[in-house]
């Protein structure tokens, strides 16, 4: 499977905890999503927790590292006429069940103990901020809990491309 024959790509922006994104290596190889990671790592990719968290699917996930966001954008955009990216955020004003997903399109995390910086969230490349709602008075979710979440969204809305 290529980068443009994903049904979506997920982008974690210099990510700080193990288990997480083996929980989402996991993820994506179950989904055929594209796994993107923004160094720097807060981890290596040989930790032992991320090993154990992503199981015995490393073989079949597509982990791609990029050394910086726009290289990564950069790789996803090529060939394409347009890439469109949606950055998560608490701060997002779009609730994360109403875009229009397509095929192709980039969900767009931040590190667990921050979210993404200002700089990213004001960037040219973001199509839309969205968010999971939560209680008023609610910090965050686990990220590997809220890429579940807005993972099975896009594919549902794309009606389940090859997992049925």
């Amino acid at each position: 499977m290529t980068v443009h024959s994903q049904p979506l790509h997920i982008v974690l922006y210099e990510p700080e905890i193990p288990p997480n994104t083996g929980n989402l290596i996991r993820l994506c190889a179950n989904t055929g999503a594209g796994l993107h990671l923004v160094e720097p790592l807060g981890f290596s990719l040989e930790e032992k927790a991320l090993r154990r968290a992503g199981l015995d699917y490393h073989e079949t996930a597509r982990v791609q590292v990029h050394a910086t966001l726009s290289d990564c954008l950069a790789v996803l955009g090529k060939g394409r006429e347009s890439l469109r990216v949606f950055a998560v955020s608490t701060r997002g004003s779009v609730a994360y069940h109403q875009p229009d997903y397509q095929p192709g399109d980039v969900l767009l995390f931040g590190p667990e103990s921050r979210g993404l910086p200002e700089a990213v969230l004001e960037g040219p490349e973001v199509t839309a901020r969205v968010r999971i709602p939560m209680q008023a008075d609610s910090r965050s979710l686990n990220l590997s809990n809220a890429v579940a979440i807005i993972t099975y969204e896009v594919l549902r809305q794309l009606d389940f491309p090859a997992l049925l």
